[in-house]
């Protein structure tokens, strides 16, 4: 019996209990103050952290906060309006008063009340309100909500767990981006050597190679449509598209724009608006084959390069270091004509400017597949601290496993084991750990009286076999069809339902429905533990046909508890060695009987044998 068992045992025999919000923890109210006085107080070296809901969070000093309530305990935030959810924070804080907090006087209580809070944030989410656009959850909604309440050493151990993956997630977030980085340095390194020539390549500026080069026209946010034609506003450039792209994802209609300015297959575009010198001028070449809208803020430079080329060189340190001379800043920064046409770049011949361009496309692939491959693992990363989390507290509440139905094997097996761990056993279902499956079915006419393989019906295996097959066919279904291993545990599921053995190894095949095995990798549970579990008949016999019968079904449904593999070990051990003292036993009885009735005969011989006279 594990820790856990051992608390859950002596402090609540009878199970779990479970409390409403309010009759176990502390509310905590929040201080009046508006999104206004929030601006004008807001303090990057406040030792106060202010709260107003979504993403609306200030440092203050607490002088500055007028009727502050200040929590300084930990305590479970609720995001009560817009988007509704739940934060921990351990730290001296404060919140607008239409939202609200949890606290108790003991924290690991307060980050397991959080757990189980994001649990179930979908059914607060669903209990909210609408007000205008925004929904709102009311404070009863929290109040009343009941929460499993296990001992506090329970709380503890999954409080561990679960802060150990958020701590994994966390670090594998900053090693991947960390990569990212290192990825994006490599490439621009590779890059700018390439197209770092020496004085046998001319550097030519923009203008000498410019075929047009002209301003687009504007374009407003309601202007873009669904359908229509294909355009690009100067914004895009910087958010949407990197080097090159072939497809504009917006589109607008010819009437929106009096005096429209076209880009075509290869021009490049500059956006000449931005938040910043290191960023102003960001370009990038249309590869696809329509005729696009240019909006407003946009340059379009027509030449007859290489067109990829033309991408990666305008995206070199040189140039970019170019593009950010001359700038005039107010609130945003701005370039123009004259400057990108003074833009210098190295013109090799255009052969050249094909190898280079095959090169560093390549390099940007790799670069951009890690760029897509980060967020995915992140969000799989999540998911799976999600799942666990989930999991551990389904089991907290009510000893069984979350649905398996939308689970993946793997991801089944990682929680058992987690649950092993953290409660000493898992309530699981035979189908958790291994697929139940029967031989491929061998007809009559392909048995004989005699043969090369031994082939059992029903509950004969290991015994004297009921037929024989050829090496032939038995290499032909073993090789295609699933087959026991040695160790596996096969069962009789007609005739003597539920008999179980341990399979030899040895060379035989099997009637399909009347014997069949659970293929079990021993990652949860061992084959030997299985063993003694089958002879407890945990699943149920059909009865509906003409014989009773165990099918595939009735053994995967079967509900057994399963403990750590070591907890396992020392199971199988104590059975064994009574397994051993019976079999002794068995073995000796016989030799005992045989000896009494050899003594009993000598003596009967002896009491009725007579001399005569």
């Amino acid at each position: 019996m594990s820790k856990i068992d051992e608390l859950i045992a002596e402090l609540c025999p009878e199970g779990v209990e479970f409390k409403k919000i309010k009759e176990a923890y502390q509310r905590i109210k929040g201080t009046p103050i508006t999104a206004g006085k929030m601006k004008e107080i807001e303090d990057p070296d406040g030792e106060i952290r202010v709260f107003a809901g979504g993403k609306t969070v200030i440092n203050a000093r607490e002088e500055d906060i007028p009727n502050a309530n200040i929590t300084r305990v930990p305590a479970v935030l609720v995001q009560s309006r817009g988007v509704i959810d739940f934060i921990f924070y351990d730290g001296p804080f404060t919140f607008k008063n239409e939202m609200w907090a949890y606290t108790n006087k003991d924290r690991i209580s307060v980050k397991f009340l959080y757990y189980v809070l994001k649990n179930n944030v979908e059914h607060f989410r669903e209990a909210a309100s609408g007000m205008g656009s925004l929904p709102q959850i009311s404070l009863p909604v929290t109040e009343e909500f009941v929460v499993p309440v296990p001992p506090l050493e329970v709380q503890r151990e999954i409080v561990r767990v679960l802060d150990n993956f958020t701590f994994l997630s966390a670090e594998l977030s900053a090693e991947l981006s960390a990569e990212l980085q290192a990825r994006k340095k490599q490439y621009e390194y590779y890059r700018d050597t390439l197209l770092s020539f020496d004085n046998k390549i001319p550097i030519v500026p923009l203008k000498d190679i410019a075929i047009d080069i002209y301003r687009g026209a504007g374009i407003k946010r309601d202007e873009v449509t669904e359908d229509g034609i294909p355009c690009v506003r100067y914004g895009e450039i910087y958010t949407t598209y990197n080097t090159w792209f072939k497809d504009c994802v917006s589109h607008t209609k010819l009437e929106y724009v009096p005096s429209p300015k076209y880009f075509e297959h290869g021009d490049v575009l500059f956006a000449i608006t931005g938040e910043s010198v290191e960023d102003i001028a960001k370009s990038v070449v249309y590869m696809g084959n329509e005729k696009c809208l240019a909006g407003g803020d946009i340059v379009v430079l027509k030449h007859n390069q290489n067109p990829r080329y033309m991408a990666h060189v305008l995206s070199t340190q040189s140039a970019r270091e170019q593009k950010s001379r001359g700038k005039v800043k107010s609130k945003v920064v701005h370039s123009s004509v004259p400057s990108i046409e003074n833009i210098e770049i190295p013109i090799p011949p255009l052969d050249v400017q094909e190898r280079y361009a095959d090169v560093l496309d390549n390099f940007e692939t790799i670069c951009n597949d890690l760029k897509i491959g980060l967020p995915a693992e992140i969000e799989a990363r999540q998911k799976q601290y999600e799942y666990y989390r989930d999991a551990l507290l389904t089991f907290a509440e009510s000893g069984t496993i979350i649905s398996r139905q939308t689970d993946r094997q793997t991801d089944r097996q990682s929680i058992i084991r987690l649950i092993q761990y953290v409660f000493g056993y898992a309530h699981i279902t035979l189908g958790d750990v291994g697929k139940v499956s029967m031989c491929k079915r061998i007809m009559k006419d392909e048995t004989s009286t005699e043969g090369e393989v031994p082939f059992f019906k029903i509950g004969t295996f290991g015994g004297i076999p009921d037929a024989f097959i050829s090496q032939k066919k038995y290499d032909e279904y073993t090789s295609k069809y699933s087959f026991p291993q040695k160790g596996d545990i096969l069962i009789s599921a007609a005739g003597t339902i539920g008999r179980a053995v341990i399979y030899n190894g040895e060379k035989a095949y099997f009637q399909d429905s009347n014997i069949v095995w659970i293929a079990n990798d021993e990652s949860i549970v061992l084959n030997d533990y299985l063993y003694y579990l089958y002879q407890l008949q945990p699943w149920k016999v059909s009865t509906g046909g003409t014989i009773a019968r165990l099918y595939n079904d009735n053994i995967s449904s079967a509900e057994v508890d399963v403990p750590s593999i070591s907890e396992q070990k020392r199971i199988v051990d104590v059975l064994r060695h009574f397994d051993d003292l019976c079999n002794n036993l068995s073995e000796g009885l016989p030799a005992e009987i045989e000896a009494r009735q050899k003594q009993y005969e000598y003596y009967r011989d002896k009491l009725l044998s007579f001399k005569g006279k």
